[in-house]
């Protein structure tokens, strides 16, 4: 055991779990102000749901003793066996604890991902219920194929440093799911939806920055060179997202914006996630430029196919997510990590085959359980507030406070 991948480890763990809390700032300002607490109250009470969930049944599931590539068992329920010598299989340095929790803190943010998309009119009671069951269904299954030893995407060779396919594509193709089943919010294309706090926005934005090093670097699970390597390419990856967001949106519509700002940093943030411990600095410097404006261009077309995706969570994570994955089968080398593997660019197509299809299952599996978890809770609980109770706002309506005393 070493005990300075341990702190890094534990050190890494606390930021990601601040993420999270980063996350209910950025999306809390950007709804409108009726709707604050509601919104950050869905991320802020997931913090506590799935880190009890997790430690019953999710890391067993998704990291416990492989069944078929498919799920692990339930050998570790409660945390059973789960001690504080290192498990080899997953990280030959740190107590097994330490690695538990940290990937509690990935299961925990992912699903708060998804409430960007349904902002502003989902109701509490079936949003706890839809998050449990997402978590068992979706995140615990596609994260034991990704990372658990014996997972068959894992067995395929494809690559995931830090969650590429295991959290931003789920939880990107979820919310595009969510949008479609739960509709429009009321007025949505005629009133005024304008992000109420953009302060607010950017601060959420700034954390999440500093978190993602914790998500990116901390997934090296040792301090060295590979987190070394894997928190400069974080860094590029966002700065230069932010750049060509803002540029793009400036040249498209002739201003450049603080929100354009921040999303674009999130952008480069997703894309570069699946990549971080595979690519050179020069590589996650042309990853983010790309996703800056890729992702810019995907949320510009939501309009276009008509579904409401409030807090832009399709456009950034999903579309980010996906080209993140396929470019690190395209930039992945050896010279980086040398337990990867080589990209196209490199003299191995085959990588990039299995990003591919890492991808489509990923999109197409999470897509359709929760597809058909969705329109099953609205038949039998119901997703939608009231008409009156979403006029009023979710902060009253919902939890009987109010954001601001003004």
């Amino acid at each position: 055991m070493n005990t300075g991948d341990t702190a890094w480890l534990l050190v890494s763990a606390a930021l990601v779990m601040f993420m999270t809390p980063g996350l209910a700032l950025f999306y809390g300002g950007m709804v409108r102000r009726k709707n604050i607490l509601g919104t950050i109250m869905q991320s802020f009470i997931i913090i506590g749901l799935i880190s009890v969930e997790w430690a019953l049944v999710g890391y067993s599931m998704a990291f416990g003793p492989d069944h078929g590539g498919v799920i692990g068992d339930l050998s570790w329920f409660a945390l059973s066996g789960v001690g504080f010598a290192p498990y080899k299989e997953y990280a030959a340095t740190v107590p097994h604890m330490a690695f538990m929790v940290y990937q509690m803190m990935f299961a925990v943010i992912t699903p708060a991902l998804i409430t960007g998309a349904f902002a502003e009119r989902f109701r509490f009671s079936a949003f706890l219920v839809f998050t449990l069951l997402w978590a068992l269904l979706v995140y615990n299954p596609v994260a034991h194929w990704v990372w658990g030893v014996g997972g068959w995407i894992r067995n395929l060779g494809a690559l995931d440093f830090a969650g590429g396919t295991v959290v931003h594509i789920t939880s990107g193709v979820s919310a595009l799911a969510a949008a479609l089943v739960v509709g429009k919010r009321k007025g949505f294309g005629v009133e005024n939806m304008a992000p109420h706090n953009l302060p607010m926005t950017v601060t959420g934005a700034a954390i999440l920055w500093f978190g993602w090093f914790g998500f990116n670097a901390g997934s090296a699970l040792a301090a060295g060179e590979l987190s070394t390597s894997a928190f400069v390419a974080t860094h590029l990856a966002a700065s230069s997202a932010t750049l060509s967001w803002v540029f793009a949106e400036w040249i498209h519509r002739r201003k450049p914006t603080v929100l354009g700002g921040a999303s674009g940093c999130v952008a480069g943030l997703v894309a570069i996630t699946p990549a971080s411990g595979f690519v050179q600095p020069m590589a996650a410097i042309a990853i983010g430029l790309a996703a800056g404006v890729v992702c810019y261009c995907a949320v510009m077309m939501k309009g276009k196919f008509g579904y409401d995706d409030s807090l832009d969570v399709v456009g950034v994570h999903c579309v980010g997510g996906t080209f993140g994955a396929l470019a690190t089968g395209l930039f992945a080398t050896t010279l980086i990590n040398p337990g990867g593997a080589n990209g196209w660019f490199y003299g191995n197509p085959r990588l990039l085959a299995a990003q591919f299809l890492a991808v489509a299952v990923s999109l197409v599996y999470s897509f359709s359980v929760s597809y058909g978890l969705l329109k099953l809770l609205d038949k039998v609980m119901g997703l939608r507030v009231s008409r009156e109770d979403e006029v009023m706002g979710l902060d009253l309506s919902e939890h009987g406070e109010a954001g601001y005393s003004l």
